[in-house]
């Protein structure tokens, strides 16, 4: 098993802090570092200038959202990335949320795994570089009655192949990302849970074309505090759950809702969703229950967080992106350091 970081976003003033954290990463062996985006700083400015100040970690789009582009400008995007990175980059996909998709992009969130299907297909002709033509639902390469012509990619990556992620919650994306894409990006990944919520979704997909999950990237992120106190630790996670729970989405389509009531929490996730979109978002977070916190997160001393990473090891997991808390910057060091020694320690290094 490897490790990855997550960033998260940018541009809340602690950029400088960031840069940091990616560049002890790149020291201490971390395999990829990755950015996100929603509606404020873009992943593909954060990981060039990521890219630009480090020496062997990937870099990641986790995720670059799927209505914020059309999939050609996405192919050129990657295609830049991983030659300007050396052949560091890693492609994360998303089809975001109804909110984000039509309030900010203007663009309609129906029919989101045909969406993401033929994205990627886009995608992958594209930067095959060969001419690029296409008639699907949403998109039509060239378009019919113009003076369009199909046209292929003129930058040639470093590698043939760039790999594919795509960020999945529910069963049915799951199971079209294991058909589809080389890596799945999850979040609230509990490791007893693991077969149920997740990999088997991932396995019937990859089924579909012939494969298993051998060499398929499972990548969860997951918060990380130290320290010995264990509730305390987890309470530092209750807005950060809530928020997922509670807020992400509308009350009708909310995929980490569904993901909590498949852990077993449908009356806590309930109460959560009710208490947060009426606004009570401090008793939202009081009503996450600390088992689903301890579940999908690291939590307490380095020996525990050792038996925890055994545990996502043993559960599927191939890359841990751990997100390490804390206020200052030597806190946040002082978690990717304890990383690489909990992995150590769990003999997964």
């Amino acid at each position: 098993m490897r490790l990855g970081i997550n960033l998260g976003y940018w541009g809340a003033g602690m950029d400088a802090d960031n840069l940091a954290v990616a560049r002890e990463a790149d020291r201490l062996g971390y395999a990829v570092c990755w950015a996100a985006e929603a509606y404020g700083s873009d992943a593909a400015t954060v990981l060039a200038w990521v890219a630009a100040q480090t020496e062997r970690i990937d870099v990641g789009s986790a995720i670059f959202q799927i209505p914020a582009r059309t999939p050609a400008m996405t192919a050129m995007t990657a295609a830049t990335l991983d030659t300007l990175s050396g052949g560091r980059f890693r492609l994360g996909l998303g089809v975001s949320g109804p909110q984000v998709s039509e309030g900010w992009y203007g663009v309609r969130f129906d029919k989101p795994l045909a969406r993401t299907r033929e994205y990627v297909e886009i995608i992958r002709k594209a930067m095959s570089r060969e001419r690029l033509s296409h008639e699907g639902q949403n998109w039509t390469l060239p378009l019919p009655d113009g003076p369009g012509k199909p046209l292929k990619l003129t930058v040639h990556p470093v590698r043939e192949y760039i790999p594919l992620y795509i960020a999945a919650i529910g069963p049915k994306n799951l199971e079209q990302t294991g058909e589809i894409a080389d890596g799945a990006l999850v979040l609230f990944y509990a490791p007893e849970h693991a077969e149920a919520t997740t990999l088997g979704s991932l396995r019937a997909g990859r089924a579909k074309v012939g494969k298993d999950l051998e060499g398929f990237d499972v990548v969860p992120t997951v918060p990380m505090a130290l320290g010995d106190d264990v509730r305390a630790l987890a309470d530092q996670f209750r807005p950060y759950t809530a928020l997922y729970v509670g807020g992400m989405g509308s009350a009708k389509q909310n995929f980490y809702n569904k993901l909590a009531q498949r852990l077993g929490y449908e009356k806590e996730a309930a109460e959560i969703q009710e208490k947060y979109l009426s606004g009570d978002k401090e008793g939202a977070a009081a009503a996450v229950p600390h088992d689903l916190i301890d579940s999908t997160a690291l939590l307490g001393p380095v020996e525990r967080i050792a038996d925890r990473m055994q545990a996502y090891a043993e559960a599927g997991v191939t890359t841990l992106s751990l997100t390490p808390s804390g206020f200052t910057l030597e806190e946040r060091l002082a978690g990717l350091r304890a990383g690489v020694e909990a992995l150590e320690r769990a003999g997964l290094a």
